[in-house]
């Protein structure tokens, strides 16, 4: 096994955002900016870049993965609309966007990139959203 073939969390993406938790194929994060709920699914696959270097199986999970993330967020938000995006033009490890998307957000109807500052959530507002997220995804964990 060479260090290629390790899975780690790119420095960037630990850096924006909190843990919420592992599910099976992988790691979920809530971006630290309080003016949308913001999630980030993370591949757990070595060196992969675009949702075409999955093996299928794995690429059906992660589908399986996404598709509850977004279900449970909006469940928990009532938001008007989810944006999901797997960009990656900045951070070119594989990671799937998840976004809570309001009427009456700061970027309406636009995208939220590049719109403002963000502002960082108070860690007892961030353990608001990842609590019951936990608990409604344990079961993919």
């Amino acid at each position: 096994m060479t260090t290629s073939d390790i899975f780690a969390l790119d420095p960037r993406l630990a850096a924006d955002s909190f843990p919420v938790m592992e599910l099976r194929r992988s790691t979920l994060l809530l971006m630290n900016d309080a003016r949308y709920p913001w999630l980030i699914l993370v591949p757990r696959v070595p060196g992969a870049v675009e949702l075409i270097d999955l093996d299928p199986a794995v690429r059906a999970g992660v589908m399986h993965e996404l598709d509850r993330v977004a279900r449970e967020l909006k469940r928990l938000t009532n938001c008007h609309k989810l944006n999901v995006a797997a960009l990656g033009n900045m951070v070119r490890q594989l990671h799937l966007h998840v976004i809570a998307r309001f009427e009456a957000d700061a970027a309406w109807p636009n995208p939220v990139w590049g719109r403002g500052s963000p502002v960082p959530y108070a860690s007892a507002a961030a353990q608001d959203l990842i609590a019951p997220l936990r608990a409604a995804l344990e079961d993919v964990a």
